[in-house]
């Protein structure tokens, strides 16, 4: 199974700039998954579409025995260097190169949308063991703050479909997807990114299709983009709400 074309092109050539410059996630989301999810030093838990490490990182704490699963090389490689005790393996959604029944949860940190759903929650049935649970992660931008739905206009000018996470139902995507679920719960958490111009460059920058641009046009994108933060201080808050949605394979 291939990835999308601009996530493999977007996140290889990106992968410094969304180290660098994507949002880590809220304590209490990650208390709340862990929870949820009874994630602690007696379980497996694979991380899927891992990325950099940016979510990975938050379990280590856990005493979990931690698997990230992560198609493109260059975000493999960081992941590996950053989180040594982690085993890192390459894979998609859809071709997990896990054995059956071989974890306790699954987590999905904005990842899921990349996707085709239900081949991958086919591939999460199979390796999850009985009652094992789900957790499908996203940072939204809160465009409730005038400045943030300005800064959105700017960069979702090219009407991006795959990457519209933030438009989708979450809970009926899965159900539509998979009857092997529990029905999925919701939950919301506020989250702030502090950023100097150079990380909010950087935010910019690690977007899939912006990173994927010949350099004159990405150029473009972000000197669009700082018009927008334009005499901000010299640091400054980039608003989200994190969104949580959880589940349980249920017993056949």
């Amino acid at each position: 199974m291939t990835i999308h074309p601009d996530a493999a092109h977007g996140f290889s050539a990106g992968a410094d700039a969304y180290d660098r410059g994507r949002p880590s996630y809220p304590a209490a989301a990650v208390d709340h998954i862990v929870t949820i999810l009874g994630i602690g030093p007696d379980r497996r838990v694979l991380d899927l579409g891992a990325g950099t490490g940016k979510f990975t990182e938050l379990l280590v704490p856990t005493g979990a025995a931690l698997v990230a699963v992560e198609p493109v090389a260059e975000m493999r490689a960081k992941l590996a260097a950053a989180l040594p005790a982690v085993e890192v393996l390459d894979g998609t959604g859809e071709a997990l190169p896990l054995a059956d029944a071989s974890v306790d949860a699954v987590t999905v940190a904005q990842a899921f949308h990349w996707f085709d759903p239900a081949a991958a929650l086919a591939e999460i049935v199979r390796v999850l063991r009985p009652e094992g649970g789900l957790a499908l992660v996203w940072n939204a931008r809160d465009e409730s703050v005038p400045w943030v739905a300005e800064f959105t206009r700017v960069i979702d000018w090219h009407h991006f479909q795959q990457g519209h996470y933030r438009a989708q139902d979450w809970a009926g995507v899965v159900a539509g997807s998979s009857n092997r679920f529990t029905p999925v719960e919701h939950a919301t958490f506020a989250y702030e990114q502090r950023l100097d111009r150079a990380g909010f460059v950087d935010r910019v920058a690690s977007i899939s299709y912006i990173a994927a641009m010949a350099p004159a046009d990405r150029d473009a994108v972000i000197a669009k983009a700082l018009v927008v933060v334009e005499g901000f201080p010299d640091e400054f808050v980039l608003p989200y709400t994190t969104e949580v949605w959880t589940c349980r394979l249920r017993s056949k």
